[in-house]
């Protein structure tokens, strides 16, 4: 079972492909894209063990030849050192404009792998094997690539399309419960920001597809990727509407520096929060109805979600400090910080008018409940 997304991006489109057995098939995707039978994969040691013999038996059964690096998992490797350490290895390995680097990982891989594609030579193609379900709905789609810096998270990167996506559902049996519904995070956003029937698909289907239903997890996938696809085809360098797919990532930013980027909060359990106290907000600003942000809590927590911050571990900082990391966000502009805030399920907007003080209540509050 195969579904096909398009990105159309003019002479930088490409095809998200969704389905089953994908990974056994990446040679006969692949293999078209070559001008000569080899491509460089970079993965990390989590993927690495699971899944790149598949992937390399795959891609031989083309004759398509793979050399490998493995890096370490986790998000501190979306750094400096790793994309140096990226670069030069591509370079040892001779790899030119017209090769093909697989980019085959979670989001973390994608993000680095993708940045060192764009800078390599000005500009190596690359393929994205997404293999969360963070990565298969979200990050492996639109182009967005980057590094952390320690004053916050994706501020080094670049704007640079794939050439194909392979969203494999299969792998995402792989997964840890934790690592899945952290995808789900990314998954209920959709609905969220503009299809309030997704969303009610989600509130029924959800549970089916957390448990492992095969169609109904290509479906969540491909419903994600196409709207993602739209938002992206209409606005790729986030000029305007495309900072809608931000929502609930103001907070869940600011979190994540709280938490120092550790599995203390997954960046899908930061998003599940950021949206819950993104609809808060909104309620509280008179956006929308009191039973809109009780609806989405309602849903998160039922998929066993983290909603609240008192579902974060460890200490966290005060309201002021964490408005001022939300202030180190790479879409602050003119010095005022972009909100997605929502009017209801499936309605949200973006706006630089929201009272900060308001955003305080709203965290003060939350952090009360923590103690």
């Amino acid at each position: 079972m195969r579904e096909t997304v398009h990105v159309n991006l003019a002479d930088r489109s490409y095809n998200i492909e969704i389905g089953t057995g994908l990974l056994a098939q990446s040679g006969a995707f692949i293999a078209p894209l070559l001008k000569r039978p080899r491509a460089a994969v970079i993965t990390d040691e989590n993927v690495a063990k699971l899944h790149l013999e598949a992937l390399k038996s795959g891609l031989s059964a083309n004759g398509v030849d793979a050399q490998t690096l493995i890096l370490p998992a986790g998000e501190s490797t979306k750094s400096w050192a790793h994309l140096q350490e990226c670069v030069e290895w591509l370079l040892e390995q001779k790899i030119e404009r017209d090769d093909v680097i697989i980019a085959f990982g979670g989001g973390v891989i994608g993000d680095l792998v993708g940045f060192a594609a764009s800078i390599l030579r000005r500009g190596v193609r690359f393929v994205q094997i997404p293999t969360s379900l963070l990565a298969q709905v979200d990050s492996s789609v639109g182009g967005k690539t980057a590094i952390n810096s320690v004053r916050g998270k994706n501020l080094i990167g670049a704007f640079y399309q794939p050439q194909l996506v392979l969203a494999d559902v299969e792998l995402l049996g792989t997964l840890t419960q934790r690592d899945f519904l952290a995808g789900y995070g990314e998954v209920s956003k959709y609905g969220l920001l503009g299809d309030a029937a997704f969303f009610e698909w989600l509130e029924v289907n959800g549970p089916d597809l957390a448990a492992g239903n095969v169609e109904k997890r290509i479906y969540a996938v491909k419903r994600s990727c196409e709207m993602k696809a739209e938002i992206v085809g209409e606005d790729e360098t986030e000029q305007g509407v495309r900072a809608l797919l931000n929502l609930g990532h103001t907070f869940c930013h600011a979190l994540e520096a709280a938490t120092g980027y550790s599995d203390r909060l997954l960046h899908g359990e930061g998003v599940a929060i950021g949206c819950a106290l993104a609809f808060e907000t909104s309620m509280r600003l008179g956006l929308c109805s009191q039973e809109a942000p009780s609806r989405v809590r309602e849903h998160l927590r039922a998929m066993g979600q983290k909603v609240d911050l008192a579902d974060i571990a460890g200490d966290l900082p005060d309201a002021d400090t964490l408005v001022a990391l939300m202030g180190q966000d790479k879409k602050v502009k003119d010095g005022k910080i972009a909100f997605i805030m929502a009017r209801d399920i499936g309605d949200a907007f973006v706006t630089r008018e929201v009272d900060l003080d308001v955003v305080r209540s709203v965290l003060s509050d939350a952090l009360a409940l923590r103690s």
